[in-house]
C-alpha cells in the first residue's frame, strides 16, 4: 500500500471491521509518523524495543490517550520497564516470564493486560508456547494474580499459503475457545492478537480481535 499515512488508514478501514482493534506498529518509524496516524484516529501503537519505545513515549507526552502495546520478544531484564510503560504486552511466551511479570506487576502495583504467545505451527524462529506446553502450564498460569490475561497471540511462520495461514489462525481461535470452555479453568480470553500486514485479512476471517499493522500504514521500513 502506498500513499500518505492518512490515505493508507482510510483504505484499511474499508476492510477492517469496527470490532477489530487496529494496532499501528511503529518500530523504526519516527514520532512524526505516530503523530500522523494519531491525527487520523489511531490510538493503539506497538513497539518491539523497549528503549526506542521509551524515547518515543517521552516525545509524545502531549498525547495522553495513546495506548502502548509491547510486541517484541521480552527479555527478563527488560520485564520491569515493560510493566512500567506498557498497558499491553502481547508477547508473554513462557511460564517463567509470566511468573516474573506477575511478581513485578505486584511490586509496581500495576495490572498489565497480557496475551499469551502461542506457536500454533512449528517454527524454530519464533518464541511462544506450543499447544502442549500451554495446556501443561495452564494450572500455574491461572494462579497469577497481578496480570490480566486477556487472550492469545500468534505470529505465523513465513512462506505459508493462504490456506495454511487461515488454518493457523483458526487453530489459535479453537485453542482459545477450548481453554475458555474447559471445566477445570476459569479463563476469560476475549482477545485474539493475530495478523500483520501480509495476512491480516485472513486473521480477521478467522476471528482476530486485534491486528498489528506496520507496513500497510507507514510504508516500507
Amino acid at each position: 500500500m502506498t500513499g500518505s499515512i492518512a490515505e493508507n488508514l482510510a483504505k484499511l478501514r474499508q476492510n477492517v471491521p469496527d470490532t477489530v482493534r487496529l494496532i499501528a506498529v511503529t518500530k523504526t518509524f519516527p514520532s512524526k509518523a505516530i503523530r500522523a496516524a494519531y491525527d487520523s484516529g489511531i490510538r493503539d501503537f506497538a513497539e518491539s524495543r523497549i528503549q526506542e519505545a521509551l524515547d518515543k513515549q517521552e516525545e509524545l507526552q502531549d498525547l495522553p490517550d495513546i495506548c502502548w502495546h509491547f510486541i517484541g520478544h521480552l527479555q527478563s531484564n527488560k520485564a520491569k520497564k515493560a510493566i512500567a510503560h506498557f498497558p499491553w504486552i502481547h508477547t508473554c511466551d513462557s511460564l517463567k516470564l509470566a511468573k516474573r511479570l506477575d511478581r513485578l506487576a505486584g511490586e509496581l502495583e500495576k495490572t498489565p493486560k497480557l496475551c499469551l504467545q502461542v506457536k500454533v505451527l512449528p517454527d524454530a524462529d519464533k518464541y511462544g508456547w506450543t499447544l502442549e506446553e500451554l495446556w501443561s502450564d495452564l494450572p500455574e498460569i491461572e494462579k497469577l494474580s497481578h496480570l490480566e490475561i486477556c487472550g492469545l497471540m500468534t505470529i505465523l511462520p513465513m512462506g505459508l499459503s493462504e490456506e495454511e495461514a487461515l488454518g493457523g489462525f483458526e487453530k489459535l481461535r479453537s485453542l482459545r475457545d477450548e481453554i475458555q470452555n474447559h471445566p477445570d479453568y476459569n479463563f476469560n480470553l476475549p482477545e485474539l492478537s493475530m495478523g500483520m500486514s501480509a495476512d491480516y485479512p485472513l486473521a480477521i476471517k478467522a476471528g482476530a480481535t486485534m491486528i498489528r499493522l506496520g507496513r500497510v500504514i507507514f510504508g516500507e521500513r
